[in-house]
């Protein structure tokens, strides 16, 4: 899915456009133990709790591509048998009335979902009747989608504090109580491609660049995602430093740093709906400008398909962070704006290493502003 199709599936998760008439929870404290199960038909809720349920669903398609909204593939052969399709299908089919089924349905997720801590699993089956422009005088549709969403949201004890009671006037213990917080991971099923129903993908979101949940993914779809985003970023750190070894210096950073988040800005103004990716030929195209010899290259194009799979395509958001630019010694760390690395540079003074920072412009320390001297003129 793209983020055109994504963001039209969104905006019609809401409570005056959907058509979902009912949402199934399964609350599971933090033993794995269902607390309640409980089916709230949309159409008794009042406005308030039916837009705080919708809003959690609606999560679910957010965030980046790629990061946090990662495409799930089943096989063919999946999709002909497997258990994992065909219990996800007779949700879907049956729009979650089958009892068995979400029975069977939560009790994959209490086995593989750990948060340390209690969590609310949501689910809800939906038709969004697609509209396709036939002309001039209005819309016609000849598409129905019909998908499940699924939210699982950590429920967090607050503390006790006082609450004001508009009748008496007066402040008192509002007790602990258990709040619904955003969801940690949930999916999308079947997919929405070309704007239509494909029953061989889906979307998976997880809300942290660290934790994929893998052994979720397993049991529910049966297939491997790749590595969390954080994960792809240090992997592709290590791999700059250990395959370049001794040729990587600032400038090559700066040069692969630089040339990715130009690609990520030019992709963003072009206003392209399919999701930006690179391949280790991107890479290494800058790697040769900056002179590296062919012996780490060799190094590198191996240590790539080993970390990211062979000739795999990656998110370079995944593997860079285009708003940051840090250098990093055991003491001191450097905040850079991504535009401005040309300020930094690196020498050798008297067989002392040293980091260079142009000061030409104002300079602070500890939020004073402070003269630079030049070393044999007298203070001002």
């Amino acid at each position: 899915m793209n983020i055109k199709e994504v963001a039209e599936v969104r905006r019609h998760i809401r409570r005056d456009r959907s058509n979902m008439t009912a949402i199934y929870g399964c609350y599971v404290n933090d033993d794995k133990q269902i607390i309640s199960e409980f089916r709230s038909s949309t159409g008794m809720m009042s406005e308030n709790e039916g837009d705080k349920y919708f809003g959690l669903l609606r999560k679910t398609l957010s965030g980046t591509i790629g990061k946090h909204l990662i495409d799930i593939s089943f096989k063919t052969s999946q999709v002909m048998d497997s258990p994992e399709h065909k219990l996800l299908m007779g949700l879907r089919q049956s729009s979650l009335a089958d009892e068995a089924l979400r029975t069977e349905f939560y009790q994959k997720v209490i086995e593989t979902v750990s948060l340390d801590q209690a969590y609310l699993i949501l689910l809800g089956c939906d038709t969004y009747d697609v509209p396709f422009k036939k002309d001039s005088s209005g819309e016609d549709s000849n598409e129905s989608y019909k998908f499940l969403l699924c939210a699982i949201c950590p429920v967090k004890l607050t503390k006790a504090t006082l609450h004001y009671v508009p009748e008496e006037k007066l402040f008192h213990d509002g007790g602990i109580t258990n709040v619904v917080g955003s969801p940690e991971l949930g999916f999308l099923f079947p997919a929405f491609d070309n704007r239509a129903t494909n029953i061989y993908n889906a979307l998976y979101y997880t809300r942290s660049v660290k934790q994929s949940h893998e052994a979720f993914v397993d049991m529910i779809f049966h297939t491997p995602i790749p590595k969390p985003a954080e994960a792809q970023r240090k992997s592709f750190e290590a791999i700059l430093s250990n395959a370049l070894a001794e040729e990587c210096s600032m400038e090559v950073v700066q040069s692969v740093h630089e040339q990715l988040a130009q690609r990520i800005a030019l992709h963003k103004e072009s206003k392209v709906a399919e999701p930006l990716l690179i391949c280790k030929e991107d890479v290494t195209e800058v790697l040769t400008g900056c002179g590296i010899t062919d012996a780490h290259m060799s190094k590198f194009s191996v240590d790539y398909d080993e970390a990211f799979g062979f000739e795999a395509p990656v998110h370079p958001k995944n593997i860079i962070d285009e708003k940051k630019f840090v250098i990093k010694t055991p003491d001191v760390s450097i905040k850079v704006a991504p535009d401005r690395t040309d300020l930094i540079e690196t020498r050798v003074i008297g067989g002392v290493k040293y980091i260079l920072i142009n000061a030409e412009e104002d300079v602070e320390v500890n939020g004073v502003s402070i003269r630079i001297h030049d070393g044999n003129a007298l203070p001002v």
